[in-house]
């Protein structure tokens, strides 16, 4: 099965969250004139998949102390390892157009024809006698949160020890003495917060900002015994263009580097499914015979469709029915319809398949 898959965003490239925007796609208009020979260059569509997927990674850091927990501070709920792990969270499946470059199109129009086309940057056809608005800036998903790369720092509790600590030898005696520097500070808050300290804040401000600093100190302390956890989510954006009935590995989720590449086997695999389900079929006439096709032909195509399915450890993430270009068939329309001036017709297509959507006479 030959397929075109490429990342958009690569782990080098994600600097934020939120999302950033691609330029738009600027359409230009064609009109067919000498140096052109009255002849109108365009590409149809092939579709795309623009797939966004979020996954969340849970980091868990041991500390020092953690087979001191139940003695000291009365729990076994503790992290006893450093790990990092990865959970699939989300997949989104967005149809899109890419320029067919394997085949160009003329549309031959005769001298003094003031038929045009509306082309994108690509030479996509979108419309003929009627101009079309640039396609909408395409969201590119970033996927490194701003804390992703913040150290989980189960030692930060050294900056509130004693000489007596640092000098100390045993692991054991370096727990409890960190256990009663715990129950100062959970002493100094209660004193504080009943107004009976022998050193009161003089206003609420300061009392806040007390608080807040034996509330880190706690916090710094107690991870030496419980460790550290977080949590964040990170998004990916991929494309991949569809040939044929099939599956493959889109990429894999690794514990160890997350998003990996489809041939990483670090990660376990995350497929993407297509099931042809309808096969675009040309127009028949009133005998239910296919219709032919007009001279010169301004050709254009009618779609077939698929199921698009996106899985990862026996689970379906997405699962939807999309219309697809290549599962099509090509028809034409006649091009005298864009060149008679008593009654001048216009056609819109689908950027996303190169479909008619819309056809009639100009104003």
């Amino acid at each position: 099965m030959r397929v075109f898959k490429k990342i958009l965003a690569g782990l080098a490239l994600m600097v934020s969250l939120g999302a950033q925007q691609a330029p738009a796609q600027q359409t230009r208009i064609l009109t067919a004139d000498k140096h052109n020979e009255y002849g109108l260059v365009y590409r149809l569509p092939k579709t795309a998949l623009r797939i966004e997927v979020t996954a969340t990674r849970t980091r868990r850091k041991a500390g020092p102390f953690w087979q001191y927990a139940k003695k000291y501070i009365g729990t076994d709920q503790v992290i006893r390892e450093d790990s990092e792990e990865w959970t699939l969270n989300s997949v989104s499946v967005a149809p899109y157009g890419v320029a067919d470059d394997e085949t160009e199109y003329l549309m031959q129009l005769k001298p003094g024809s003031v038929a045009y086309i509306s082309v994108d940057a690509d030479g996509m056809i979108g419309a003929i006698n009627k101009e079309i608005p640039s396609a909408p800036a395409i969201e590119t998903a970033t996927a490194r949160p701003e804390n992703a790369d913040r150290p989980l720092d189960v030692n930060r509790y050294l900056q509130y020890v004693n000489d007596e600590f640092l000098a100390s030898q045993s692991s054991g005696k370096k727990a409890q003495l960190l256990t009663e520097n715990i129950m100062e500070v959970r002493d100094a808050k209660v004193s504080l917060s009943r107004g009976t300290a022998e050193t009161m804040p003089t206003d609420g401000r300061q009392l806040e900002l007390m608080l807040n600093s034996l509330a880190d100190q706690e916090a710094s302390m107690t991870a030496a015994f419980r460790g550290l956890e977080d949590t964040a989510t990170f998004t990916m954006t991929y494309t991949y263009l569809p040939a044929d009935n099939g599956r493959e590995v889109l990429f894999r989720l690794s514990d160890f580097a997350g998003f990996v590449d489809a041939d990483d086997l670090s990660g376990a695999p995350v497929y993407i499914s297509v099931e042809i389900t309808r096969q675009g079929e040309l127009p028949v006439d009133v005998k239910g015979e296919e219709k032919k096709l007009p001279k010169d032909a301004v050709i254009y195509n009618i779609p077939g469709a698929a199921r698009v399915t996106v899985s990862h450890n026996g689970r379906n993430y997405f699962e939807r029915e999309f219309e697809f270009a290549q599962f099509g068939v090509k028809f034409g329309l006649n091009p005298t319809l864009f060149s008679d001036k008593k009654a001048k017709s216009f056609a819109v297509f689908s950027p996303v398949t190169g479909a008619l959507t819309e056809i009639g006479e100009t104003e």
